[in-house]
């Protein structure tokens, strides 16, 4: 947590949550908690916020699509920190564009769209924790 400047971390899933804390003065004070959490309550407020604004306009306009994570992990919208993003709003891809990268157990995984079109919107920041089945770009088709 000091070599990445981390005061807290919190990592939840259906089954248990963990959560460190680190004093300011330097001194490690963690506080683990593993205990059972129930999964509306733990997982309502990660996961409802981003499906919401995604599943109004998809009704809206049928030729919009959700690119999803493929695997829980961390976003990364760039290939290295200097780097410019794979995609921004306005971007064409195709089927087999590569529009991210997600990071799971020291692995960098390059996520492919599967989609052609335009993407109007990411739905994700870069360097953010993302869940399996999350959306993460909107493309509009077609």
């Amino acid at each position: 947590m000091k070599k990445s400047d981390l005061s807290e971390f919190e990592i939840q899933d259906q089954e248990f949550k963990l959560r460190i804390k680190r004093d300011v003065g330097g001194r490690t004070a963690s506080a683990p908690v593993a205990a059972p959490a129930p999964a509306t309550v733990a997982a309502a407020p990660v996961a409802a916020p981003a499906p919401a604004p995604a599943a109004a306009p998809v009704a809206a306009d049928p030729n919009v699509k959700v690119i999803t994570s493929p695997m829980v992990g961390t976003f990364y919208a760039t290939p290295s920190p200097e780097s410019p993003n794979f995609v921004a709003i306005g971007s064409n891809v195709k089927a087999d564009s590569v529009v991210c990268i997600i990071e799971a157990m020291k692995v960098m995984n390059e996520i492919q769209s599967e989609l052609s079109g335009t993407i109007v919107e990411c739905l994700v920041a870069s360097g953010t924790s993302v869940e399996f089945g999350q959306p993460l770009f909107r493309v509009k088709v077609g």
